[in-house]
């Protein structure tokens, strides 16, 4: 027989006492206060019920109960007149209820009445210039008039007492504001390990190290080792920097807590320093355990940069992360993950070594890191047999696994649309295409415009296949999407690292080619080159100032060097801020001169395939989107 005064465990292993000995809870003191006025309105209405509402009657009728003597006072403002009967009158509402009626109030009507005053006195019925009120009790205007007073000072003594009990409970401050706000999951609810984190190897093999230190702490520390305090995480958005940690909490099998940045700055002063400290508290308790910080740069950039410089609340948070990182040592197992796509704006105190000593860059998968991000997301997911994963991780270069992820639900929701029982590459096609080149819109266009449109995208498909060093083209439309009329996209064979000028050239003369077909085909020029424009703007502009391809500036990097986890090779630098004016003109020259150099090329080229642009262009019109097959056998130069 079990002993009755035995403690009980419940499902979380916490020991309490016996159901029969807890104390019963403490009811909310909001609940006490809201029981006490609803209570005091019911007695106040009970006690002191308030004047019956006047009944609103016929001004006939008015005239009518004066002339019989049955009106004993009245009250006049403006046109509305109250009184009360002598004898209560039973009328009859709009609704057809009929009802005894003591007060009531009429409307003047528009003409004057003047026989009505006299009518009044000589009934004897007492005017008055102010409402008719029943005199109202002394102890309800008492309550009235104190009663705002009384709570106002109940809810200052109820907030002192909160606001009391919040600075003694280390880490809760007022309501709780300081204490953390970070998720805590358990093994159980770590449901990602390194099986579902698929084309960033290199990323993954420096986290398998501080997986072994959690699972196994003495294989290090028996030789004086220690593991990184800080672990930071960079690489463009989307890379999957975020699942990287889940998937180490996962691996380890240690509680993970997991805030973003901006979750620890509310507008009250010391709350975000309070949530560091209370995070940090909890992570020692429960240790060995991982911190998780995502957008790090939220609360981690240079100080001195903040509006209210060093005294700014983001300022204090980041001052607390650096107190808290260095006041903990990595023998307590508690390892702090942090994830940023602006290392560049990052402290350096929290950079330096005893913080965050280990920098991770999660870089975007190549081909073959994307076919395995595939494999990851199509686990779930009913392929048909022509569907080849290598195959769609080919025609997908610079996208990341958030991008991935994205491709296949679309493709699984086209499958869906359509009716089918699985995801065919017809439909990846189409979510590939969609997310590309954006979503189909609906505009009636003319035939002339239509034309136009079929010329200006020939211009740039037949390029792309005319010219050695470009990008094959995989894909031409006239229908509009997104902001274009139409699209020609053009993807290159395999992953690029590395740009020779020969390419870049070829990339300047197939972004013209739009502009050259409609100069070519129609003597003129249209709005619809806008976007090639820029495009040839900020490529031109960068090998001269960037990347030293010209041979008068020379070998000179005159532009700043972007963020390369946010910048592409076609973004364009900053100005040339620091140099001469006269180096400023020779650049304008040398970059008009190279963007006329490719314009006289492109133009040369239509001319001499002037044939095949015009069977191109009348396919386009006969079927509005091409692939690459069609495109070489609309052309000939297949």
């Amino acid at each position: 027989m079990a002993d009755p005064s035995a403690t009980q465990r419940d499902p979380a292993g916490v020991t309490g006492p016996t159901p029969d000995t807890a104390p019963p809870p403490r009811r909310p003191f909001w609940l006490v206060l809201l029981a006490v006025f609803a209570i005091n309105f019911l007695l106040v209405n009970l006690i002191f019920p308030g004047p019956r509402r006047p009944v609103q009657v016929p001004y006939t009728t008015f005239r009518e109960q004066v002339r019989a003597g049955n009106v004993e006072a009245i009250a006049t403002r403006a046109d509305m007149v109250q009184g009360t009967f002598a004898e209560p009158l039973e009328i009859e509402l709009p609704n057809g209820t009929h009802v005894e009626v003591g007060a009531f109030s009429t409307t003047l009507p528009a003409f004057v009445d003047p026989g009505l005053e006299a009518l009044l006195l000589d009934h004897g019925v007492v005017i008055n210039a102010e409402p008719l009120e029943t005199p109202r009790s002394p102890l309800l205007t008492l309550l009235l008039t104190f009663g705002p007073t009384l709570l106002l000072i109940g809810i200052f003594v109820w907030l002192s007492r909160r606001m009391a009990a919040g600075l003694n409970a280390p880490g809760s401050g007022l309501f709780g504001l300081g204490q953390s706000r970070a998720r805590r999951y358990d093994q159980a609810d770590v449901k990602v390990t390194f099986d579902d984190v698929a084309g960033i190897d290199e990323a993954e093999a420096e986290l398998a190290e501080i997986v072994d230190f959690l699972k196994n702490p003495e294989k290090y520390t028996r030789l004086g080792g220690t593991a990184p305090k800080g672990v930071l995480l960079v690489g463009a958005p989307g890379t999957g920097k975020t699942l990287l940690a889940k998937a180490v909490a996962g691996e380890a099998g240690v509680p993970f807590f997991s805030m973003n940045a901006s979750e620890f700055v509310e507008m009250v002063v010391g709350v975000g320093a309070s949530r560091v400290r209370d995070l940090f508290e909890q992570a020692r308790k429960a240790a060995p355990a991982i911190i998780f910080i995502d957008e790090l740069d939220a609360i981690g950039r240079s100080r001195g940069a903040a509006v209210f410089s060093g005294n700014s609340e983001q300022e204090q948070t980041l001052n607390q992360i650096l107190t808290e990182m260095d006041g903990f040592s990595s023998r307590e197992g508690v390892i702090v993950l942090a994830a940023t796509n602006r290392p560049d704006v990052l402290d350096s105190a929290l950079l330096r070594s005893g913080r965050f000593d280990r920098r991770v860059t999660v870089n975007p998968p190549d081909r073959n890191g994307r076919e395995k991000i595939l494999e990851v997301h199509t686990r779930d997911v009913p392929l048909d047999p022509d569907v080849s994963l290598a195959g769609i991780a080919g025609i997908t270069p610079g996208l990341v696994g958030a991008d991935l992820r994205n491709l296949v639900n679309e493709a699984a929701l086209q499958a869906a649309r359509r009716g089918g029982d699985t995801v065919t590459h017809s439909d990846f096609a189409q979510a590939l295409e969609k997310m590309v080149l954006g979503p189909k819109r609906p505009l009636a266009l003319t035939p002339q415009d239509r034309e136009r449109i079929a010329y200006h995208e020939a211009g740039h498909a037949l390029l792309g296949l005319v010219v050695p060093e470009a990008d094959p083209v995989s894909r031409v439309t006239i229908t509009p999407r997104g902001q274009s009329l139409g699209v020609t996209y053009q993807r290159p064979d395999d992953d690029r690292y590395n740009y020779p000028e020969a390419y870049l050239r070829a990339r300047i003369i197939g972004a013209l080619g739009g502009r050259a077909a409609e100069e070519l085909v129609y003597g003129d020029r249209t709005t619809g080159a806008e976007n090639d424009l820029e495009q040839v703007t900020r490529l031109a502009t960068q090998m001269v100032t960037r990347w030293g391809m010209n041979e008068r500036v020379g070998p000179l990097s005159l532009t700043p060097r972007q963020d390369p986890y946010l910048a592409s090779a076609n973004q364009a630098g900053g100005g040339l801020a620091g140099h001469s004016q006269a180096t400023a003109e020779l650049v304008d020259r040398e970059v008009r001169e190279l963007v006329d150099e490719c314009y006289r090329l492109a133009l040369q080229l239509l001319r001499e395939h002037r044939a095949e642009l015009d069977r191109l262009a009348a396919t386009l019109l006969e079927r509005e989107t091409l692939d690459e097959a069609e495109i070489l056998a609309a052309t000939g130069l297949g």
